[in-house]
């Protein structure tokens, strides 16, 4: 995670997070209220222009946090998203590896805008991996901008309380484990991805190193969101699945539980049945990162079909991250 650490199989990051898991700071959220949403906006935000429109208007000016450099490898530069323009390219990256490469079925506005967008643009913050070797598309008499390869988008716990709740609210049930740990700032991390020709060491180091500063700079203490595995027949699935519920089953204070009518089990084999190499070869690439890390996992997964992929929900505490991995990707000073 530090994940949406969203969203995709080996998806964007070559990894696994959820398209629209976000991680949120913020104040406690004891009090945040879980809320139905309508299936087109779990499936991805707004259905009208009008509504994008909106919530592209309400997109907030950036704190002087964001306009820093996070971490930088050669030519390769992370940090947040400062303008709306910026925010649109993300959203052009993010059809591009969902919709283009990948197996998601777009809406016809995302056919028409080619862009991937919906409400939780405006609440999050965007994390972006520039390559300043490779200029964005050139306009007459603008100066050359540097090319978005990656990005992530970033809920704060306190932005999700004051508007719609947490994006992977749409999956899991999340009112216990907001209960139990309401006194901790939570960010929900989602729509993550890197352009295919990015997705190397040093572009998820970036990643991770620019999470890791929104981390400190925001004070979080523990990140959430969901993973996910590609493909939508749970049975093929049956190994690593299985061996996140056996082996990694996040604490009865952190474990979110998938919506009754979204899930499905991931007990598939029994405990003595899962081989847990075979299983670790089977999980993406983050997904393994992150129990490196000690992340843990929800009850019940969820089929995203939109998306072509299932989900599972994680958690991780910021404590639980060695001091090896926090000097790996605490920014230079």
């Amino acid at each position: 995670m530090v994940a949406n650490l969203a969203r995709g199989a080996y998806s964007a990051l070559g990894a696994g997070w959820h398209r629209g898991v976000q991680w949120g700071v913020g104040a406690p959220i004891a009090k945040l209220r879980r809320r139905q949403m309508h299936p087109q906006e779990i499936q991805g935000g707004p259905t009208g222009i009008a509504e994008i429109l909106s919530a592209e208007r309400a997109i907030r000016l950036p704190d002087p946090f964001e306009g820093r450099s996070l971490g930088r490898i050669g030519n390769l530069e992370v940090r947040l998203a400062t303008r709306r323009s910026e925010i649109r390219r993300a959203q052009r990256l993010r059809f591009k590896v969902f919709y283009e490469e990948m197996s998601a079925v777009p809406t016809g506005l995302a056919s028409l805008s080619r862009r991937d967008a919906d409400s939780y643009d405006a609440l999050c913050d965007h994390l972006l991996v520039l390559d300043h070797a490779a200029p964005g598309r050139k306009q007459p008499f603008v100066e050359p901008r540097p090319k978005v390869v990656g990005t992530y988008r970033l809920l704060r716990g306190e932005v999700a309380e004051r508007h719609a709740g947490f994006y992977s609210e749409g999956e899991y049930d999340l009112a216990p484990l907001l209960a139990a740990q309401g006194h901790r700032r939570l960010l929900e991390l989602g729509r993550s991805c890197v352009l295919k020709p990015y997705r190397g060491k040093r572009t998820v180091e970036l990643l991770w190193q620019g999470i890791y500063a929104y981390v400190l700079h925001h004070r979080i203490d523990a990140l959430i969101g969901c993973a996910s595995l590609e493909g939508t027949d749970p049975e093929r699935l049956a190994l690593p699945l299985a061996f996140l519920h056996h082996h990694a089953r996040a604490p009865e204070g952190w474990r979110a539980r998938a919506l009754p009518e979204r899930s499905v089990a991931m007990d598939r084999l029994p405990k003595e049945a899962v081989d847990p190499k075979a299983a670790l070869q089977a999980l993406p690439p983050l997904v393994k990162g992150y129990l490196r890390l000690g992340a843990t996992f929800g009850d019940g997964a969820v089929i995203d079909r939109q998306f072509g992929t299932t989900d599972v929900f994680v958690t991780l505490p910021v404590e639980v991250i060695g001091a090896r991995y926090r000097g790996h990707f605490a920014p230079a000073r």
